[in-house]
């Protein structure tokens, strides 16, 4: 991967934490595209499909990089749950989920160059929240947490007091499965370089 860079199209601050953490060097590039998803796209495929659309928006003006696009999205019986526009919105999401199980879906798509389709694949992990007070409610989103997150829960901070249990990768509610984003990488530097000769 040393004569491609690698950008990551999205300005999420937990993401970019996550491929530090695993060593990956990359540039920052958010891909500021309108999210329009046709109606005929199933609700758990939505965030494979944004992750697509974002790669590929950004793979247009650098189409020999690495191109890295995300989404995360929570569906709960059948209602799909975004970032909340305002506290009211928050807390009526933390309502809804509060004692459920719930999916969090984050799609991620790896466009290697234009001339690759794009590697996309979604993560699931269930996440149970336990039964939530009005009083804990409300002082969760007064800390602010909410606002900027799918479902109006961070799992990595305050959050985390909110889950009883989870069922799948951890950092796919962080909003980016790590491991398999590197393993997918690794795989494609090893095609690109091809077979070594035997000694």
């Amino acid at each position: 991967m040393a004569h491609q860079n690698i950008i990551l199209a999205s300005g999420s601050p937990r993401r970019q934490e996550l491929m530090k953490m695993a060593g990956l060097k990359f540039i920052i590039l958010p891909s500021d595209i309108p999210e329009n998803v046709p109606e005929s796209v199933p609700l758990e495929k939505r965030s494979g499909f944004l992750a697509e659309l974002k790669a590929s928006a950004m793979s247009v003006f650098h189409p020999r990089d690495i191109i890295i696009g995300a989404d995360t999205t929570v569906l709960c019986q059948g209602r799909l749950m975004g970032k909340p526009k305002d506290e009211a919105e928050a807390k009526e999401m933390l309502q809804f989920l509060s004692g459920k199980v719930h999916s969090v879906f984050t799609g991620v798509s790896l466009i290697y160059s234009d001339e690759e389709d794009a590697d996309t694949f979604i993560s699931e992990t269930k996440v149970e929240f336990y039964e939530l007070s009005e009083a804990e409610i409300d002082a969760y989103v007064a800390s602010g947490e909410p606002m900027d997150k799918a479902g109006a829960y961070g799992i990595q901070g305050k959050g985390c007091r909110l889950v009883k249990r989870i069922e799948g990768d951890y950092f796919t509610v962080v909003g980016l499965p790590i491991a398999e984003v590197v393993r997918r990488l690794e795989a494609h530097e090893a095609d690109a370089n091809g077979p070594r000769p035997s000694a």
